[in-house]
């Protein structure tokens, strides 16, 4: 066996696991808004289990209603609960699977709307993040939530989890205590180490008290908060000796809290794999019992040799689970060709709970969230339940990310699927995406598509561009247009000149590259075009019209991007208009002064338009057609590749 660690069996207080994979708990809203258990979250469950994956973990399940992170997350804080908590251990121990709920609380790290009352902290210091006011708890409430964690637990038992999960890290309630960052207390849980560290060990020693001897209790940890103030990997290696004292049975290794830089707790694109590995040693060599490794692991060869150095005993694969549920299966069979990877682009995951405030999804697999909805074998290759009524003749024009995505859909659905590219290769607007640095990856799913069209028949014909002869002699009953989009044409004294290029063709090696450089527009695509040229060894400057930059801090690609850029040296001029463009460089107006930057190479970053000029052609013919992706209207990768699956699903 190629991987024999990984898929070597393990215990974990006398819990038999099959392999030494761990699906870690992850928030994806799935939950009913009166806080139970969805049939949508146990097929969701059920099918990353089937998948092969040793363990799964729930997402967070709320000890108490005041405890809730938002307003749908499941709860434990009632024995009229405990029905419907069941649901997910017999659907996970159908597939061969053990399962453990990750038990929470979240402090100040909530909304008064979700926690039906001002968030409660160890002290009234609010969210970094959220900014929410939150209440100092009393002694009394501090104890009254104690019990709530050794009761849910005990709840969680009898529904038929194989194991509990305290959720100890990343900023939420027993972090807060045991942060100095975030807890000033001057009574017996704030102050000194020992007692920043009572409510956590109390914690423990409820949760044991009530669930017994032999019954495995879990604690997930941030083994650093990395932020300034806050706690660091030494304290917390001498915390988990007593962690284990009091009753832990394992401890899950992650890193960090929200407020942390570039929020490593949910590490992104621009964060190496198997960054927070050395963490999970750390723990490991100061306790006896299993220690799980977390951190943007989404390679099974990062994990065999991190359990063979004992980097750690088991490794927790998170949005790699909703990108490919079939992964561990598919590794173990040495199908590696036939996994879809994670790239960490967060767009799917992250930001749509973050800051949409949806349901997760995934960028790369649209059927993630929605496969009871669908009622398709995860990952695709069958007709399902939801075949088309009829067999059509599909024609699908372009082949980037919404055309392969629709492609592989209405394939799944039976339809007879053919793919036209203009350009000499598949990929679309995904070739310059995966230019920049971190971003090598993309293109990664254009050669899985390519290679899942390629098994299921469906040609690819590049190099050929669809006009209305095409379609007429060609007759198809439907056609998705997923022609992209053309960067917006500025109207600029000097545009045409032979040193401007569009970003587009810059990213692609089409252009050459010369220094100095000005890139005009700050949005995501003028400033990784900026990092890509700053990584190549050029000088660069940006220059944006608006009063701020575009592509904010928030999130953890903007962060990296935007340090990236000022450590390589770039500049970034906000407010500026540019008046023309000249062999000697860009002359623009900043605060009413006329000004000149220099420039060998200018780039345009400033938009795009749809191209859809075949929708006219198609209407006169009668055809039915859907557009998707940017040929509809020029957004993110996500939005793509969804509206590309649910075209060729209801085509």
């Amino acid at each position: 066996m190629k991987y024999p660690h990984l898929f070597s069996p393990i215990e974990i207080a006398g819990m038999e696991l099959r392999n030494r994979a761990v699906m870690p708990a992850m928030g994806t809203g799935y939950g009913n808004m009166d806080n139970t258990v969805s049939d949508r979250l146990v097929h969701f469950l059920k099918l990353r289990a089937r998948g092969g994956t040793g363990l799964v973990i729930t997402e967070v399940c709320a000890v108490l209603p005041r405890g809730k992170g938002f307003s749908n997350e499941l709860g434990a804080w009632s024995d009229d609960f405990i029905p419907t908590l069941a649901k997910i251990p017999e659907a996970i121990h159908e597939e061969g699977a053990k399962a453990a709920i990750q038990l929470h609380h979240a402090g100040r790290e909530t909304f008064q709307s979700a926690a039906g009352a001002i968030p409660e902290a160890p002290s009234p210091i609010p969210s970094v993040i959220l900014g929410q006011p939150c209440e100092e708890m009393s002694t009394s409430r501090i104890r009254e939530v104690v019990e709530a964690f050794g009761k849910a637990a005990l709840r969680a038992k009898k529904a038929g989890f194989d194991a509990v999960e305290i959720h100890g890290a990343h900023g939420y309630l027993l972090t807060q205590f045991l942060s100095p960052f975030s807890n000033h207390r001057q009574d017996a849980y704030g102050g000194s180490e020992e007692n920043r560290s009572r409510f956590v060990l109390e914690v423990v020693e409820s949760v044991r008290a009530e669930v017994g001897e032999g019954y495995p209790v879990i604690i997930r940890i941030s083994a650093d908060e990395l932020v300034r103030g806050g706690y660091d990997l030494e304290f917390m290696k001498r915390l988990a000796p007593r962690l284990v004292s009091a009753g832990v049975d394992a401890i899950h290794a992650s890193v960090g809290v929200y407020s942390t830089p570039g929020n490593l707790s949910i590490a992104s694109m621009d964060t190496d794999p198997g960054f927070n590995l050395f963490r999970a040693r750390a723990i490991k060599e100061a306790v006896s019992v299993p220690v799980i490794g977390v951190g943007r692991i989404n390679s099974p060869d990062i994990a065999e040799a991190a359990l063979a150095r004992g980097d750690a005993d088991l490794i927790s694969f998170g949005r790699q689970h909703l990108t490919d549920p079939d992964f561990i299966g598919k590794v173990r069979a040495g199908s590696l060709d036939d996994v879809r990877w994670c790239v960490a682009c967060n767009q799917g995951c992250i930001e749509r709970l973050a800051f949409e405030m949806r349901s997760a999804a995934c960028t790369f697999n649209p059927s993630c969230g929605y496969e009871l909805r669908e009622m398709s074998p995860s990952g695709g290759g069958s007709r399902g339940e939801n075949a088309a009524a009829r067999r059509k003749r599909v024609w699908i024009v372009g082949a980037g990310p919404a055309g392969l995505s629709a492609a592989l859909s209405a394939s799944e659905c039976g339809h007879e699927v053919a793919v036209f590219e203009k350009d000499d290769r598949p990929g679309g607007q995904l070739i310059p995406a995966s230019a920049p640095p971190y971003k090598e990856a993309f293109m990664g799913w254009v050669d899985w598509a390519v290679r899942q069209l390629k098994k299921r028949g469906v040609p690819i014909s590049l190099e050929s561009e669809i006009k209305f002869q095409h379609l007429q002699a060609g007759t198809p009953d439907a056609v998705i247009l997923a022609t992209g989009s053309s960067p917006v044409a500025a109207q600029i004294p000097g545009i045409d000149m032979d040193h401007v290029f569009d970003a587009r063709d810059t990213l692609t090696d089409k252009t050459g590259i010369a220094g100095p450089a000005v890139v005009l527009g700050a949005g995501y695509v003028g400033m990784e075009t900026a990092d890509f040229l700053l990584a190549h060894g050029v000088k660069v400057t940006v220059i944006e019209m608006k009063s701020h930059i575009p592509v904010g801090k928030m999130r953890a690609h903007d962060y990296w991007l935007h340090k990236r850029i000022r450590e390589a040296g770039g500049r970034i001029l906000c407010g500026a208009t540019v008046k023309s463009i000249g062999p000697e460089g860009v002359v623009y107006t900043l605060n009413d002064e006329e000004r000149i930057e220099p420039a060998s190479m200018v780039v345009t970053a400033m938009g795009a338009e749809p191209a859809d000029s075949l929708e006219e052609t198609l209407r006169q013919m009668g055809t039915p057609f859907r557009t998707v992706g940017d040929a509809r209207s020029p957004r993110r990768l996500f939005e793509a590749i969804h509206e590309g699956h649910r075209a060729g699903r209801e085509i």
